[in-house]
Protein backbone atom coordinates (compact mmCIF):
# COMPACT_ATOMS: atom_id res chain seq x y z
CA UNK A 1 0.00 0.00 0.00
CA UNK A 2 2.77 2.48 1.08
CA UNK A 3 5.09 1.49 -2.23
CA UNK A 4 1.74 2.16 -4.42
CA UNK A 5 0.79 5.92 -2.73
CA UNK A 6 4.85 7.05 -2.98
CA UNK A 7 4.54 5.74 -6.48
CA UNK A 8 1.31 7.35 -7.39
CA UNK A 9 2.57 10.82 -5.86
CA UNK A 10 5.90 10.69 -6.96
CA UNK A 11 5.04 13.75 -9.32
CA UNK A 12 3.76 15.78 -6.57
CA UNK A 13 6.84 14.63 -4.34
CA UNK A 14 9.92 14.70 -6.83
CA UNK A 15 12.16 12.68 -4.82
CA UNK A 16 11.79 9.14 -2.19
CA UNK A 17 10.00 10.97 0.33
CA UNK A 18 10.60 10.66 4.32
CA UNK A 19 7.71 8.50 5.78
CA UNK A 20 6.27 9.79 9.20
CA UNK A 21 3.49 7.61 11.14
CA UNK A 22 0.62 9.35 13.73
CA UNK A 23 -2.24 7.25 14.99
CA UNK A 24 -5.49 8.10 16.11
CA UNK A 25 -6.45 7.50 20.10
CA UNK A 26 -9.05 6.20 21.61
CA UNK A 27 -9.86 6.58 25.12
CA UNK A 28 -10.76 3.43 27.42
CA UNK A 29 -12.36 5.59 29.52
CA UNK A 30 -12.54 9.17 31.44
CA UNK A 31 -14.32 10.90 29.14
CA UNK A 32 -15.00 14.46 28.90
CA UNK A 33 -12.41 14.86 31.72
CA UNK A 34 -9.60 16.11 30.25
CA UNK A 35 -10.26 19.72 30.52
CA UNK A 36 -11.19 18.99 34.36
CA UNK A 37 -7.91 18.55 36.16
CA UNK A 38 -8.78 14.88 36.23
CA UNK A 39 -7.35 11.61 35.16
CA UNK A 40 -7.96 9.64 31.80
CA UNK A 41 -7.02 6.65 30.37
CA UNK A 42 -6.23 6.48 26.35
CA UNK A 43 -4.52 4.36 24.33
CA UNK A 44 -2.79 5.26 20.72
CA UNK A 45 -4.23 3.09 17.86
CA UNK A 46 -2.37 1.25 15.05
CA UNK A 47 -5.23 3.36 12.65
CA UNK A 48 -3.31 6.87 11.90
CA UNK A 49 -2.16 9.29 9.78
CA UNK A 50 0.63 8.77 7.12
CA UNK A 51 2.91 11.84 5.25
CA UNK A 52 5.14 11.42 2.97
CA UNK A 53 7.52 14.55 3.17
CA UNK A 54 10.45 15.77 0.62
CA UNK A 55 12.66 19.09 0.57
CA UNK A 56 11.19 21.52 -1.82
CA UNK A 57 14.29 24.53 -3.38
CA UNK A 58 12.11 27.09 -2.67
CA UNK A 59 10.41 28.41 0.84
CA UNK A 60 7.09 27.28 -0.01
CA UNK A 61 4.63 24.63 1.94
CA UNK A 62 2.92 22.22 -0.36
CA UNK A 63 0.82 19.86 1.06
CA UNK A 64 -1.96 17.49 -0.24
CA UNK A 65 -4.68 14.96 1.30
CA UNK A 66 -5.21 11.93 -0.26
CA UNK A 67 -8.64 12.15 1.40
CA UNK A 68 -9.53 15.33 -0.02
CA UNK A 69 -10.25 15.75 -3.44
CA UNK A 70 -9.80 19.16 -3.91
CA UNK A 71 -6.45 20.48 -5.15
CA UNK A 72 -2.90 20.33 -2.90
CA UNK A 73 -2.54 23.52 -0.72
CA UNK A 74 0.34 26.16 -0.68
CA UNK A 75 0.65 27.43 2.64
CA UNK A 76 2.87 30.77 2.60
CA UNK A 77 5.27 31.92 5.43
CA UNK A 78 4.14 34.95 5.57
CA UNK A 79 0.40 34.06 5.64
CA UNK A 80 -0.27 31.90 8.35
CA UNK A 81 -2.90 33.47 9.97
CA UNK A 82 -6.15 31.18 10.19
CA UNK A 83 -8.43 31.13 6.74
CA UNK A 84 -11.61 29.72 6.85
CA UNK A 85 -10.72 28.77 2.42
CA UNK A 86 -7.93 26.51 3.78
CA UNK A 87 -10.18 24.20 5.53
CA UNK A 88 -8.27 20.88 6.70
CA UNK A 89 -4.83 22.61 6.31
CA UNK A 90 -5.42 25.21 9.07
CA UNK A 91 -4.02 22.51 11.00
CA UNK A 92 -0.71 23.08 9.11
CA UNK A 93 -0.63 26.21 8.95
CA UNK A 94 -1.58 26.71 12.57
CA UNK A 95 1.60 24.34 13.78
CA UNK A 96 3.42 26.36 11.50
CA UNK A 97 3.27 29.48 13.15
CA UNK A 98 3.85 28.20 16.78
CA UNK A 99 6.66 26.01 16.03
CA UNK A 100 8.51 28.40 13.18
CA UNK A 101 10.19 31.32 14.82
CA UNK A 102 12.07 32.19 11.62
CA UNK A 103 11.33 31.50 7.78
CA UNK A 104 13.16 28.36 7.15
CA UNK A 105 15.89 28.04 4.31
CA UNK A 106 13.67 25.30 2.38
CA UNK A 107 9.73 24.04 2.53
CA UNK A 108 8.28 21.07 1.99
CA UNK A 109 6.44 18.83 0.27
CA UNK A 110 4.06 16.51 2.37
CA UNK A 111 1.05 14.78 1.10
CA UNK A 112 -0.74 13.04 3.68
CA UNK A 113 -2.78 9.46 3.88
CA UNK A 114 -5.36 8.46 6.65
CA UNK A 115 -7.14 5.08 7.36
CA UNK A 116 -8.72 6.38 10.30
CA UNK A 117 -12.42 6.47 9.76
CA UNK A 118 -14.21 9.48 8.28
CA UNK A 119 -15.64 11.37 11.40
CA UNK A 120 -15.07 8.67 14.26
CA UNK A 121 -14.05 10.45 16.70
CA UNK A 122 -10.52 9.05 16.77
CA UNK A 123 -9.05 12.29 17.28
CA UNK A 124 -7.56 12.70 13.67
CA UNK A 125 -7.09 16.43 14.04
CA UNK A 126 -5.00 15.49 16.82
CA UNK A 127 -3.09 13.09 15.15
CA UNK A 128 -2.39 15.56 12.21
CA UNK A 129 -1.40 18.31 14.78
CA UNK A 130 1.78 16.60 16.60
CA UNK A 131 2.32 14.70 13.25
CA UNK A 132 2.99 18.32 11.51
CA UNK A 133 4.74 19.17 14.62
CA UNK A 134 7.38 16.10 14.37
CA UNK A 135 8.08 16.66 10.96
CA UNK A 136 8.56 20.35 11.58
CA UNK A 137 10.73 19.36 14.88
CA UNK A 138 12.93 16.49 12.83
CA UNK A 139 13.29 18.61 9.42
CA UNK A 140 14.54 21.76 11.18
CA UNK A 141 16.04 20.39 14.09
CA UNK A 142 13.75 22.44 16.37
CA UNK A 143 14.50 20.39 19.29
CA UNK A 144 11.52 20.87 21.06
CA UNK A 145 10.45 18.30 23.78
CA UNK A 146 8.01 15.69 22.80
CA UNK A 147 5.63 17.11 25.89
CA UNK A 148 5.96 20.36 24.98
CA UNK A 149 4.83 19.90 21.55
CA UNK A 150 2.09 17.97 22.94
CA UNK A 151 1.27 21.28 24.66
CA UNK A 152 1.59 23.46 21.47
CA UNK A 153 -0.74 20.76 19.40
CA UNK A 154 -3.26 21.59 22.17
CA UNK A 155 -2.81 25.13 22.03
CA UNK A 156 -3.13 25.28 18.34
CA UNK A 157 -6.11 23.13 18.68
CA UNK A 158 -7.61 25.98 21.74
CA UNK A 159 -6.78 29.31 20.15
CA UNK A 160 -6.00 28.61 16.35
CA UNK A 161 -8.83 26.28 15.73
CA UNK A 162 -10.94 27.20 18.48
CA UNK A 163 -12.25 23.99 19.83
CA UNK A 164 -11.88 23.90 23.75
CA UNK A 165 -10.46 20.32 23.85
CA UNK A 166 -8.30 19.15 26.69
CA UNK A 167 -4.75 17.68 26.42
CA UNK A 168 -5.37 14.37 26.24
CA UNK A 169 -5.98 13.29 22.18
CA UNK A 170 -2.67 15.37 21.84
CA UNK A 171 -1.03 13.26 25.03
CA UNK A 172 -2.12 9.97 23.70
CA UNK A 173 -1.30 10.77 19.71
CA UNK A 174 2.21 11.72 20.67
CA UNK A 175 3.44 9.67 24.25
CA UNK A 176 1.56 6.69 23.05
CA UNK A 177 3.53 3.38 23.29
CA UNK A 178 2.36 -0.20 21.62
CA UNK A 179 0.75 -2.67 23.63
CA UNK A 180 0.32 -0.03 26.49
CA UNK A 181 -2.45 2.53 27.42
CA UNK A 182 -1.55 6.10 29.26
CA UNK A 183 -2.72 6.46 32.69
CA UNK A 184 -2.75 10.60 32.38
CA UNK A 185 -3.34 13.43 34.87
CA UNK A 186 -4.77 16.44 32.94
CA UNK A 187 -3.47 18.59 35.52
CA UNK A 188 -0.11 17.97 36.44
CA UNK A 189 0.52 16.04 32.95
CA UNK A 190 2.44 12.90 35.23
CA UNK A 191 1.43 10.26 33.57
CA UNK A 192 2.10 6.06 33.43
CA UNK A 193 2.33 3.73 30.76
CA UNK A 194 -0.38 0.94 31.76
CA UNK A 195 0.65 -2.81 30.19
CA UNK A 196 -2.74 -3.31 28.15
CA UNK A 197 -3.09 -7.01 28.83
CA UNK A 198 -6.92 -7.92 28.46
CA UNK A 199 -6.01 -11.94 28.57
CA UNK A 200 -8.95 -13.87 26.93
CA UNK A 201 -10.90 -10.38 25.89
CA UNK A 202 -10.02 -8.17 23.52
CA UNK A 203 -10.48 -4.49 22.46
CA UNK A 204 -13.03 -3.42 19.57
CA UNK A 205 -13.60 -0.20 18.05
CA UNK A 206 -16.91 0.31 16.06
CA UNK A 207 -17.65 3.70 14.11
CA UNK A 208 -21.79 4.72 13.95
CA UNK A 209 -20.66 6.07 10.22
CA UNK A 210 -23.16 9.38 11.46
CA UNK A 211 -21.97 13.03 11.06
CA UNK A 212 -20.81 14.53 13.28
CA UNK A 213 -21.37 18.20 12.66
CA UNK A 214 -22.81 19.03 16.65
CA UNK A 215 -19.63 17.25 17.90
CA UNK A 216 -17.84 20.78 18.05
CA UNK A 217 -20.29 23.16 19.18
CA UNK A 218 -22.15 20.74 22.10
CA UNK A 219 -18.16 19.78 23.13
CA UNK A 220 -17.47 23.90 23.63
CA UNK A 221 -20.97 23.80 25.12
CA UNK A 222 -20.37 21.38 27.64
CA UNK A 223 -16.94 23.54 28.87
CA UNK A 224 -19.16 25.95 29.32
CA UNK A 225 -21.48 24.88 31.38
CA UNK A 226 -19.12 23.12 33.53
CA UNK A 227 -17.27 26.09 33.39
CA UNK A 228 -20.29 28.45 34.74
CA UNK A 229 -21.02 25.40 37.55
CA UNK A 230 -17.31 25.62 38.80
CA UNK A 231 -17.33 29.50 39.31
CA UNK A 232 -20.79 28.69 41.17
CA UNK A 233 -19.49 26.26 43.52
CA UNK A 234 -15.87 27.90 43.86
CA UNK A 235 -18.02 30.65 45.67
CA UNK A 236 -18.56 28.70 48.53
CA UNK A 237 -15.79 26.22 48.45
CA UNK A 238 -12.73 28.59 47.05
CA UNK A 239 -10.51 25.70 47.62
CA UNK A 240 -11.63 23.45 44.71
CA UNK A 241 -9.49 24.26 41.95
CA UNK A 242 -11.35 21.96 39.17
CA UNK A 243 -14.41 19.61 39.27
CA UNK A 244 -12.50 16.44 39.16
CA UNK A 245 -11.31 17.53 42.71
CA UNK A 246 -14.66 16.98 43.86
CA UNK A 247 -15.02 13.78 45.44
CA UNK A 248 -17.99 11.57 45.40
CA UNK A 249 -19.22 12.49 49.08
CA UNK A 250 -19.04 16.42 47.95
CA UNK A 251 -21.85 15.75 45.44
CA UNK A 252 -24.85 16.53 47.92
CA UNK A 253 -23.90 20.02 49.04
CA UNK A 254 -22.90 20.62 45.57
CA UNK A 255 -26.23 20.09 44.46
CA UNK A 256 -27.28 22.32 47.33
CA UNK A 257 -24.87 24.99 46.04
CA UNK A 258 -26.03 24.72 42.52
CA UNK A 259 -29.95 24.67 42.49
CA UNK A 260 -29.84 23.52 38.84
CA UNK A 261 -30.54 20.43 37.82
CA UNK A 262 -28.52 20.20 34.45
CA UNK A 263 -25.33 22.09 35.78
CA UNK A 264 -25.46 19.26 38.77
CA UNK A 265 -25.38 16.51 36.22
CA UNK A 266 -22.70 17.62 34.41
CA UNK A 267 -20.77 18.44 37.57
CA UNK A 268 -22.02 14.36 38.67
CA UNK A 269 -20.35 13.45 35.34
CA UNK A 270 -16.78 14.72 36.11
CA UNK A 271 -16.99 13.23 39.86
CA UNK A 272 -18.12 9.88 38.90
CA UNK A 273 -16.39 9.38 36.09
CA UNK A 274 -13.19 10.41 37.54
CA UNK A 275 -13.60 7.75 40.32
CA UNK A 276 -14.36 5.50 37.90
CA UNK A 277 -11.33 5.85 36.10
CA UNK A 278 -9.12 5.23 38.99
CA UNK A 279 -11.03 2.17 39.89
CA UNK A 280 -10.38 1.22 36.06
CA UNK A 281 -6.76 1.03 36.33
CA UNK A 282 -6.56 -0.75 39.46
CA UNK A 283 -8.70 -3.21 38.07
CA UNK A 284 -6.76 -3.79 34.53
CA UNK A 285 -3.13 -3.55 36.77
CA UNK A 286 -4.92 -7.05 38.84
CA UNK A 287 -6.33 -8.65 35.74
CA UNK A 288 -10.13 -8.07 36.48
CA UNK A 289 -11.10 -7.47 33.41
CA UNK A 290 -14.65 -8.23 34.17
CA UNK A 291 -14.84 -5.79 36.33
CA UNK A 292 -13.04 -3.61 33.98
CA UNK A 293 -15.91 -4.00 31.48
CA UNK A 294 -19.07 -3.25 34.08
CA UNK A 295 -16.99 0.10 34.29
CA UNK A 296 -17.49 1.26 31.01
CA UNK A 297 -21.14 0.13 30.61
CA UNK A 298 -21.28 2.56 33.66
CA UNK A 299 -19.35 5.41 31.61
CA UNK A 300 -21.74 5.15 28.58
CA UNK A 301 -24.95 5.73 31.11
CA UNK A 302 -23.39 8.69 32.83
CA UNK A 303 -22.22 9.83 29.51
CA UNK A 304 -25.79 9.47 27.84
CA UNK A 305 -27.98 10.82 30.96
CA UNK A 306 -25.92 12.60 33.18
CA UNK A 307 -23.28 14.68 30.40
CA UNK A 308 -26.24 14.14 27.90
CA UNK A 309 -23.68 13.81 24.73
CA UNK A 310 -24.61 10.10 23.13
CA UNK A 311 -26.65 9.79 20.47
CA UNK A 312 -29.35 7.37 19.40
CA UNK A 313 -26.46 5.28 16.56
CA UNK A 314 -24.06 5.16 19.69
CA UNK A 315 -26.43 3.81 21.93
CA UNK A 316 -27.89 1.07 19.22
CA UNK A 317 -24.10 0.09 18.88
CA UNK A 318 -23.72 -0.41 22.56
CA UNK A 319 -26.35 -2.51 22.75
CA UNK A 320 -25.76 -4.67 19.89
CA UNK A 321 -22.41 -5.51 21.47
CA UNK A 322 -23.57 -6.12 24.87
CA UNK A 323 -26.31 -8.57 23.32
CA UNK A 324 -23.53 -10.16 21.43
CA UNK A 325 -21.49 -10.95 24.55
CA UNK A 326 -19.40 -7.75 25.03
CA UNK A 327 -18.22 -7.07 29.06
CA UNK A 328 -18.40 -3.56 29.11
CA UNK A 329 -19.11 -0.90 26.13
CA UNK A 330 -19.17 2.97 25.71
CA UNK A 331 -18.96 5.68 23.44
CA UNK A 332 -15.44 7.29 23.20
CA UNK A 333 -14.44 10.61 22.00
CA UNK A 334 -16.86 13.64 21.67
CA UNK A 335 -19.91 12.12 21.54
CA UNK A 336 -23.09 12.48 19.25
CA UNK A 337 -21.99 10.24 16.85
CA UNK A 338 -18.63 8.71 15.87
CA UNK A 339 -17.28 5.49 17.50
CA UNK A 340 -17.41 2.93 20.60
CA UNK A 341 -15.02 1.01 22.26
CA UNK A 342 -16.57 -2.67 23.40
CA UNK A 343 -14.26 -5.52 25.51
CA UNK A 344 -15.42 -8.89 23.98
CA UNK A 345 -13.98 -12.31 24.12
CA UNK A 346 -11.00 -13.25 21.65
CA UNK A 347 -13.97 -15.67 20.67
CA UNK A 348 -15.84 -13.08 19.04
CA UNK A 349 -16.16 -13.23 15.28
CA UNK A 350 -17.07 -12.19 11.85
CA UNK A 351 -20.57 -13.83 12.89
CA UNK A 352 -20.58 -11.59 15.84
CA UNK A 353 -19.73 -8.24 13.91
CA UNK A 354 -22.38 -9.95 11.35
CA UNK A 355 -25.34 -9.67 13.72
CA UNK A 356 -24.09 -6.32 15.05
CA UNK A 357 -24.23 -5.25 11.64
CA UNK A 358 -27.68 -6.48 10.80
CA UNK A 359 -29.25 -5.01 13.99
CA UNK A 360 -27.45 -1.20 13.61
CA UNK A 361 -28.65 -1.38 9.80
CA UNK A 362 -32.19 -2.45 10.74
CA UNK A 363 -32.21 0.02 13.44
CA UNK A 364 -30.53 3.04 12.36
CA UNK A 365 -30.06 2.46 8.26
CA UNK A 366 -26.37 3.02 8.26
CA UNK A 367 -23.58 0.40 7.91
CA UNK A 368 -21.26 0.38 10.97
CA UNK A 369 -17.28 -0.23 10.77
CA UNK A 370 -16.40 -2.60 13.33
CA UNK A 371 -12.23 -2.70 13.91
CA UNK A 372 -9.93 -4.38 16.54
CA UNK A 373 -7.90 -1.83 18.54
CA UNK A 374 -4.38 -2.48 19.40
CA UNK A 375 -2.50 0.28 21.10
CA UNK A 376 0.49 1.70 18.76
CA UNK A 377 3.39 3.47 19.30
CA UNK A 378 3.06 7.55 19.17
CA UNK A 379 3.90 9.92 16.33
CA UNK A 380 7.16 9.05 15.04
CA UNK A 381 9.31 8.72 11.89
CA UNK A 382 9.72 5.24 10.18
CA UNK A 383 11.97 3.55 8.17
CA UNK A 384 11.03 3.56 4.17
CA UNK A 385 12.61 0.28 3.57
CA UNK A 386 10.54 -1.37 6.21
CA UNK A 387 7.58 -0.59 4.31
CA UNK A 388 8.88 -0.79 0.95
Amino acid sequence: MIKELIEQNKVFLKDTPEVYFSPGRVNLIGEHIDYHGGNVFPAAIELGIYAFVTKRNDQQFKVKSLQMNDSPIMIQMNDLAYAKKRGWANFISGMMAACLDTIPSHGLNIVFYSNLPSSSGLSSSAALEVLVGVILNQTYALGIPRKQLVQIAQDVENNYIHVKCGIMDQFAVGMGKKDHAIFLNTDTLDYELVPFVLKEYKLMIANTNKSRQLADSKYNERVNECRAALEIIQKDYKDVPYLSALELTDLEAVEHVLKDDLLFRRVRHVVTETKRTNQAVDLLKKGNIKSFGELLNQSHMSLKNDYEVSCHELDVLVDAFLKEGAIGARMTGAGFGGCIVAIVKTSFNVANEQQIQNIYTSKIHLHTDIYQANPSDGTKKINIEELL
